[in-house]
């Protein structure tokens, strides 16, 4: 992976870990009502959770690449319109306020704050097939090697780990600002045509 992928890829797992959806919502919640470790909590939680997916992403990815050969390009067209899809559907859906998954009256407990990340985030089976769908953009999997993996590793934690943070430290505050249907409207019109970049990107690639 090049020095330009890897920056792509921060970028966009950023931007889609700071759009409001029900996981920025727990870290907030969890913030806002226990103050901000909680809410710290809950991200690295959701972090953990996103390590799993991505390496399953990527083991299934490998073998696919390993066994199907040049015919692993078919693979890649359907995640590029998977991802083309995505854009669509968040530049078309309306936008709502922030609704935490979780009652705010769960027991005080750092380990039950991380938990509750991590189990949200296991919930979201789709996000195995956004990983499956983005890694083939910017790695080889059928030469993935181990400095690849720490690679994404490291990308996920600093991009989606410091996003969840910097929601977590900003807790009530950023619980008002998501009240504002218009800026969470202009946002995910802003993802959106990222991920229908991304997937052009990927299609055009092929």
């Amino acid at each position: 992976m090049t020095f330009i992928d890897s920056i792509i890829l921060f970028g966009i797992m950023a931007l889609l870990a700071a759009l409001p959806s029900s996981s920025v919502a727990l870290v907030v919640a969890r913030s806002a009502t226990l103050g901000p470790a909680n809410g710290i909590a809950v991200g690295i939680g959701i972090v953990l959770g996103d390590l799993l997916f991505i390496a399953l992403a990527i083991a299934g990815l490998s073998a696919v690449a390993e066994v199907l050969g040049s015919f692993f390009v078919v693979v890649k067209m359907i995640g590029g319109l998977y991802l083309i899809w995505l854009g669509v559907k968040l530049m078309t859906a309306n936008s709502a306020p922030l609704q935490a998954p979780f009652s705010s009256n769960q027991p005080k407990s750092l380990v039950t704050s991380l938990m509750a990340g991590f189990a949200l985030t296991l919930g979201d089976i789709k996000a195995i097939l956004f990983y499956a769908s983005l890694f083939p953009v910017f790695i080889d999997l059928a030469a993935i090697d181990i400095r690849d993996i720490l690679l994404i590793v490291a990308i996920t934690i600093i991009a989606v780990g410091g996003v969840k943070v910097a929601y977590a430290l900003l807790g009530a505050k950023v619980a008002s600002i998501a009240r504002d249907h218009r800026f969470t409207g202009v946002y995910q019109k802003t993802i959106g045509g990222v991920m229908i970049g991304t997937g052009s990107y990927l299609i055009f690639k092929t």
